[in-house]
């Protein structure tokens, strides 16, 4: 009867904090939180460091403090033939849970999520793989002054105007994955790779990216290199509608792509012709990596920036 008495009081605290459940150490932490995720500022894409990189999206992560962003920055793949599908909060059984983003041959289901620059909520017009190399799409790549080859052109007709950073609930985005989406969850998955993780603690102690300070709108909203926080190479977040569109290419040089070569089964044929589809997620399974994806949750929160 004493127990009974001081469930009211107990529930509403137990509401109020984020639930982290400790699966086996096989599978990933998962995080649940009873408070909805901001909405995704817009924001500009920096200029990419080098060939190689791949564009993954800032997110809105939880930790202690709350609500923080991580911002958008380019990242080195772990392995030739692997695309990023980000990570996305879910709302299910009254609790918005995070699902971890992952690298795999194919873009899996990411909530239907605007991210920008190429993640319009399916798939990613953003470039594709193609004989061990990377092709990007001018439209959403921004190159600054770094000379990239493999460039192609091709603007997608994107309807999703919305800056909702999660999927299911009130308020959220109605949308489940595709037979193509569920077909990509059962490719074998690589976690996020040491750069990504850093980046995220990095972000996660540093006081200007948390929602309690920025109110939504963060001053750093991208990088060009995951953990460069400075002001050089960064981009602030602003209001109004984003393109996603990038800069053209430029003159100079960048830093080398992945160092993990996997392209047994890449396809021979040349980039396709304008106007053509990119073939999303096109790309070989990779042979080892010791960071295999263990689950769809994962550890700390977010959401992924946003412009369109």
């Amino acid at each position: 009867m004493r127990i009974l008495r001081y469930l009211p009081l107990v529930v509403p605290l137990l509401l109020a904090t984020p639930v982290v459940t400790a699966p086996p150490a096989s599978a990933a932490v998962v995080v649940s939180v009873a408070i909805a995720p901001p909405v995704l500022p817009v924001y500009a894409q920096p200029p990419i460091p080098g060939p190689g990189y791949i564009w993954t999206p800032g997110y809105w992560a939880y930790g202690p403090p709350g609500y923080y962003w991580v911002p958008g920055t380019w990242i080195l793949p772990p392995a030739i033939g692997l695309l990023w599908t980000p990570g996305y909060w879910g709302f299910a059984n009254g609790l918005y849970v995070w699902n971890a983003g992952y690298w795999g041959p194919h873009v899996g289901f990411y909530g239907g999520v605007n991210y920008g620059f190429g993640y319009f909520g399916t798939g990613f017009a953003g470039g594709y793989w193609n004989a061990g190399h990377f092709y990007y799409n001018r439209a959403y790549s921004n190159f600054g002054n770094v000379h990239v080859t493999n460039v192609y052109n091709r603007t997608v007709i994107n309807e999703n105007v919305s800056h909702v950073s999660y999927n299911g609930g009130p308020g959220g985005i109605n949308r489940g994955a595709s037979p193509e989406e569920r077909s990509a969850e059962r490719d074998r998955h690589f976690d996020a790779t040491h750069a990504q993780a850093q980046h995220q603690n990095a972000a996660s102690n540093d006081p200007r990216f948390r929602q309690s300070v920025n109110h939504g709108n963060p001053s750093l909203a991208a990088t060009s290199q995951p953990g460069h926080f400075g002001n050089n190479g960064g981009k602030g977040a602003g209001t109004g509608t984003g393109t996603g569109k990038g800069k053209g290419a430029g003159t100079g040089t960048g830093k080398s792509g992945p160092k993990t070569v996997s392209n047994n089964h890449a396809p021979k044929s040349g980039p396709p012709p304008h106007g053509t589809p990119h073939p999303a997620g096109t790309g070989p399974h990779p042979q080892n990596h010791p960071n295999q994806h263990s689950g769809q949750q994962g550890k700390g929160a977010g959401e992924e920036g946003k412009t369109h």
